[in-house]
């Protein structure tokens, strides 16, 4: 139906000039003005799961219109010169008809992407907005925001039927409920959720989620006490006897602290990290013994007084970076073995160059790289792995999967890769197995 659309407003934009050029009749101002202003409305003709997504869907069309009519008005004007040589105004007043009506179509769609879409980002718009006025540039960054909105509408719309589908079907509501542990220098806050549109996907498919809620700078042993504690607060809460955690990055082994040193094992039926540093990060070594102690100690009091005023009662930047590091991990590794009682399984992914993750990762992926070798951004693929099942995400394409797409913290659509649906392929492997 969208190419019903494009038609018909490509019709309408070409014929309000050519009705003036040509002479056709009146009638006919009034039949395309009809169908210009009604297309302008809903362009597209079809109609997606959610309001948001139809709007972009019709912005999308419209801007594809709008480059589509390009170059037959352009035609039409130099047929008009020819035709009226003789008569300039004429043609003056054509021009003037065709510019505004693809003046119309353009920014009525430029609006309705620029509002609802969530994948163009501010960097996006910025770039569009900069070259908007240069020719031939803004006609590719045009091209390259039509890639974007057009595959964000086709994708969530995608999921969203997909997701009604199947929700009779709860492929993840699991025997136990699932418990979300964050990893360092992030909080589970009210009004960002760490996770990213996670949760809600799992929810949606009959998914009960928990938050870990531990401190977001302190040692593994601080924290492994937390999540030890929400865990026994969610069982005598619930009743539901025991948990299942997913853990990211520094969670993982928090999480490993609290079931093999803290006797957490007999409420947790599964652990699964996510590209969690099992065996440390070399890189964080090489940092701490490379600085001096006022440097780090600046740079700590820093983060500490940043990370108070996000929640932390007590935070310990050195201590939590401390038990990042390889020397660090092979101590706790010692002391804390995998409990019989609990099912473990790990899931890491990798970066292909710097540029596909943002600040800090960007930053810090070839010092790690030059460490530890292929890695997400801050953990080395090697380290990752851990338990019964190790999955590696490395998909096709130029870009990878960094430590932020793994927990959606960006909430940005990657090519070839739905985290969403990685997570409810988890967790409903968890249900499969009787947890």
């Amino acid at each position: 139906m969208n190419i019903l659309g494009y038609i018909l407003l490509i019709l309408s934009c070409i014929g309000l000039p050519s009705v003036y050029l040509f002479d056709l009749g009146q009638i006919w101002y009034y039949i395309l003005g009809g169908l210009f202003l009604i297309l302008n409305i809903s362009p597209s003709l079809t109609r997606k799961t959610t309001r948001r997504l139809t709007g972009l869907n019709d912005g999308n069309t419209l801007l594809i219109a709008f480059e589509l009519v390009l170059v037959p008005d352009i035609l039409l004007l130099i047929a008009a010169i020819i035709l009226y040589r003789d008569d300039p105004n004429r043609v003056w007043i054509f021009a003037a008809i065709a510019y505004t009506a693809e003046l119309i179509v353009f920014w009525n769609g430029i609006i309705r992407v620029y509002i609802l879409s969530k994948q163009l980002g501010i960097k996006r718009k910025l770039l569009g907005l900069l070259c908007g006025m240069v020719p031939v540039a803004n006609l590719f960054v045009l091209r390259y925001i039509l890639i974007v909105t057009r595959r964000e509408a086709d994708e969530e719309d995608y999921r969203n039927r997909l997701n009604d589908t199947r929700a009779v079907k709860e492929i993840c509501k699991t025997k136990y409920p699932v418990l979300m542990v964050h990893g360092v220098f992030f909080r589970d806050f009210r009004f960002f959720n760490y996770w990213g549109r996670i949760p809600g996907e799992l929810i949606r498919n009959g998914c009960t989620v928990y938050y870990g809620n531990q401190m977001s700078a302190q040692s593994v042993e601080a924290c492994g006490a937390e999540i030890a504690s929400r865990i026994k607060e969610i069982v005598e809460e619930t009743g539901c006897e025991k948990v299942n955690i997913i853990a990211h990055s520094k969670g993982g082994l928090d999480s490993r602290y609290a079931i093999s040193v803290l006797g957490a094992a007999p409420f947790v039926a599964s652990l699964t990290t996510v590209n969690t540093p099992h065996k440390g990060c070399r890189f964080a070594d090489y940092l701490l013994e490379q600085s001096s102690e006022s440097l780090k100690n600046k740079v700590a009091k820093k983060y500490n007084a940043a990370l108070r005023l996000a929640g932390d009662k007590d935070p310990d930047f050195i201590k939590a970076v401390t038990d990042l590091t390889a020397t660090r991990c092979e101590e706790l590794n010692k002391i804390m073995p995998d409990s019989p009682e609990v099912y473990y399984q790990s899931v890491g992914s990798c970066a292909y160059h710097a540029v596909g993750g943002r600040f800090p990762l960007n930053f810090s992926y070839h010092l790690v790289k030059r460490f530890d070798g292929k890695n997400d951004g801050l953990v080395s693929a090697s380290a990752m792995r851990w338990g019964e099942n190790f999955t590696f995400y490395e998909p096709v394409g130029a870009r990878g999967i960094t430590h932020g797409d793994m927990i959606d913290l960006n909430r940005e659509n990657v090519a070839g890769f739905d985290v969403r649906e990685k997570y409810v392929e988890i967790v409903s492997g968890l249900k499969d197995k009787g947890f």
